[in-house]
């Protein structure tokens, strides 16, 4: 990975949390961050850019939302933007294809994939987390 480990570790109730109903649906995604449900440092991933979350109907994918190629081209914490099932980002324009485990596109100069993160799912709670840090 391109983006340094980070604390990464929280739990997501997909039925009771308003905030996350979006995610009950297969193509939707939500960005979660330290202020998102009081959790802190631990769910704003890499420089406070927040998390992604993404239900690809098949189950659920996880990613930082710092851009790697900004980070690694100048260490640059550029948080990407969700556009659909796209992240991207608005300083060098890379797309990032969310039901591709954050594979960049041909659009940008962007060449490594976002930083992913474990999720799973038990009930209707779902965890994630980095099994790295």
């Amino acid at each position: 990975d391109v983006i340094p480990d980070t604390c990464v570790n929280l739990d997501i109730n997909l039925t009771y949390d308003v905030l996350f109903y979006d995610l009950s649906a297969a193509g939707n995604s939500v960005v979660v961050t330290s202020s998102t449900n009081n959790w802190g440092a631990c769910a704003s991933g890499f420089g406070d850019n927040g998390i992604i979350v993404y239900n690809s109907g098949d189950g659920y994918y996880a990613y930082d939302c710092t851009c790697p190629y900004c980070y690694k081209l100048g260490g640059q914490s550029v948080a990407v933007e969700v556009d659909g099932i796209y992240a991207v980002c608005p300083e060098c324009g890379t797309n990032y294809a969310l039901p591709s485990y954050g594979t960049p596109t041909k659009a940008g100069p962007g060449q490594y994939m976002l930083k992913n993160y474990r999720t799973q799912l038990s009930g209707n709670l779902l965890h994630v987390w980095n099994p790295g840090y």
